[in-house]
């Protein structure tokens, strides 16, 4: 895999070894001081050495900010801003998975912007309250799920909602992307299986969306085979960096695609990360399967083009078929990977179903899915999924 640039929608270096380029990449940006945004998982395994070995073979000085949660709350961007400011740093560096890369992007945004984080989120028209004063940020992902390096967007759980939130601006698009498969190579399986599967949701999700947006279906599609050609390899052997690299790809290309909005699996999901603590790839891969078949008739088309994105051969099935069809693998490669049928299994509670159905009708991403959703309908499919 020979290292390849991309300009779409950012600046990304991709391929084994690029990680080298950090330096070059920093040259460009006159950081005299960067603030390294990470968790203290990352730095355990020596990860974060590979950033810091090469900031100080530059001679760029650096502060390190750790204390990002795997399900990020607005503490981790204050206590970061906080590191920010009084080490005198002038741009950022976010490694991780999606957490540290989304509090990075906040770190930029509280660096400048004065407004509780709660004003920022999209439903409290925060868009329109950010401006292009941030830091720049760099993205070193070390695993293939959210995509938030090449994302405009930021999610954290903000105390006074009691729920997670979205905070969106073109501005809190990383100016770089360093996507190197290497990065991924010590995830476990169980991280890969569960990264892995959000993105598959966020190229699936995306192309069942309402919103009207070609271009991005035509990139969740072939998001959507990368995954389904690619994480069981990444899953049962870690060292192949071929399949670490599609899914890095897989990643990048759901961010992409969800400019097109997501759908109510999402809404599912995130309220499980706030109320339950799960993993939010893991509530995603988890929860698949069933909104998959509520939406089976309102998304027929879109389930069929799935099916075949797994490489289905649908000419001999009808439409029903066919969407059956992509059910079937999704069920199935969530059973390869090892994914948990159930919820119960992860410990969500029948008793927390009315908080979780709360705030999934409060998260937006279901506006934008196929089948118009009630609360009843979260009570539903918690309830079946559990």
């Amino acid at each position: 895999m020979s290292p390849s640039i991309f300009s779409f929608p950012n600046k990304i270096i991709f391929g084994v070894g690029t990680i080298n380029t950090l330096a070059e990449q920093l040259s460009a940006y006159s950081a005299y001081k960067v603030l390294l945004v990470t968790d203290k998982g990352i730095r355990e395994v020596g990860l974060a050495d590979e950033v810091t070995q090469r900031l100080e073979a530059a001679r760029i000085d650096y502060a390190i900010y750790d204390g990002v949660h795997g399900n990020p709350v607005e503490a981790d961007v204050f206590d970061g801003v906080e590191v920010f400011q009084k080490e005198g740093c002038e741009f950022v560096i976010g490694m991780g998975g999606g957490s540290p890369l989304d509090v990075a992007k906040l770190i930029c945004l509280k660096a400048t912007h004065p407004l509780s984080l709660a004003e920022y989120e999209v439903l409290n028209g925060g868009l329109d309250k950010i401006s292009s004063d941030l830091p720049s940020m760099l993205a070193i992902p070390t695993a293939a799920g959210t995509g938030s390096e090449v994302g405009r967007g930021a999610v954290v759980t903000i105390k006074s909602l009691g729920r997670k939130a979205l905070v969106f601006s073109p501005y809190l698009l990383p100016k770089v992307a360093i996507v190197d498969p290497e990065l991924t190579v010590g995830l476990s399986k169980t991280l890969t299986a569960a990264t892995g599967m959000d993105a598959l949701t966020h190229n699936l999700e995306s192309y069942l969306s309402t919103a009207y947006h070609p271009i991005c279906d035509g990139i969740a599609l072939a998001g959507v085979k990368l995954v389904a050609q690619n994480l069981r390899r990444a899953v049962e052997n870690g060292s192949d960096l071929e399949a670490r690299g599609a899914m890095m790809m897989a990643a990048m290309m759901g961010a992409i695609a969800f400019q097109k909005e997501l759908g109510v699996n999402h809404s599912l999901a995130h309220p499980l990360s706030t109320v339950a603590d799960l993993h939010h790839g893991l509530a995603n891969a988890i929860l698949l399967p069933y909104t998959m078949a509520f939406n089976k008739e309102a998304a027929t088309d879109q389930l069929k083009d799935i099916a075949a994105a797994f490489g289905v051969n649908i000419h001999a099935l009808s439409p029903e078929e066919a969407a059956q069809a992509a059910i079937d693998q999704v069920t199935q490669l969530c059973k390869d990977i090892g994914i948990p049928s159930h919820l119960r299994e992860v410990n969500v509670k029948a008793e927390m179903i009315p908080r979780l159905a709360e705030q999934a009708m409060a998260d937006q991403c279901h506006l934008t899915n196929p089948r118009p959703c009630t609360e009843q309908d979260m009570i539903d499919l918690y309830q079946q999924a559990l």
